[in-house]
């Protein structure tokens, strides 16, 4: 009868892996799946007082720009069968025309860009069948959306990021994994000084409720919060 209980709660409680799990959206993941009774394993570099307090399997020194920081994620999660995998982590550095920095430029390519589609090939093999990819991108990598300029770095990383999420929605069509492009808003965090409009807990779950529904129907869809389909 335990053994039953066991298999029972495994079945129910599938497993979600989210970097970036520290703060801001990606804490606010973490809670959003906590709270629909999912296994959450919250990857980041170094962990926080408020994601140690939740139910999260907390796994830290993952920096998904490292060679090093990508090994240790796949040692730490090789025993586990990934339904949901969430890349989260990511950067936004300041950008003009006329204060162009190519050091802050490459780095967000790297941190926003290179990192989840790293993330992936070093998962894919434990992705289940079916399985969702969510990438955290932002409507800034809409290149016709784009009326105000600036932001060099982050929009060129975000439309990058763009572009990979939907080769990887062509690739891994015929393994049954959806993945789903998503702008959570223009969000209260730390990356735009809680500037925003909507909060990362709100943010958290309408992204929460659209990675559940995502299917292999609606995959390589580039999609707001508010269930908005965005212009590429």
């Amino acid at each position: 009868m335990q053994v039953h209980k066991l298999l029972t709660r495994s079945f129910i409680l599938n497993n979600v892996v989210i970097t970036g799990a520290n703060r801001g959206i990606g804490l606010a993941l973490v809670n959003a799946f906590i709270a629909k009774d999912f296994n959450v394993y919250a990857l980041c570099r170094r962990s926080s007082t408020e994601l140690d307090a939740t139910k999260a399997k907390v796994i830290t020194e993952i920096d998904v720009t490292s060679e090093q920081g990508l090994l240790a994620m796949k040692v730490n999660l090789q025993d586990l069968s990934i339904d949901i995998l969430i890349n989260n982590a990511g950067i936004l550095r300041s950008n003009t025309l006329s204060e162009l920095n190519p050091e802050t430029i490459l780095e967000q390519f790297k941190v926003n860009a290179m990192a989840p589609l790293l993330v992936v090939d070093q998962l894919k093999s434990q992705l289940a069948t079916p399985a969702k990819i969510a990438l955290i991108s932002s409507r800034m990598g809409s290149i016709s959306d784009n009326s105000s300029g600036g932001a060099y770095g982050y929009r060129m990383s975000k439309s990058a990021l763009n572009a990979a999420g939907m080769s990887l929605a062509k690739d891994l069509a015929s393994l049954q994994i959806s993945v789903g492009i998503y702008h959570p808003g223009w969000v209260q965090t730390d990356m735009v000084n809680h500037s925003g409009d909507i909060s990362a807990t709100d943010a958290a779950v309408k992204l929460c409720d659209l990675i559940i529904e995502q299917n292999m129907s609606n995959t390589g869809s580039f999609t707001h919060s508010n269930g908005q389909n965005l212009p590429w």
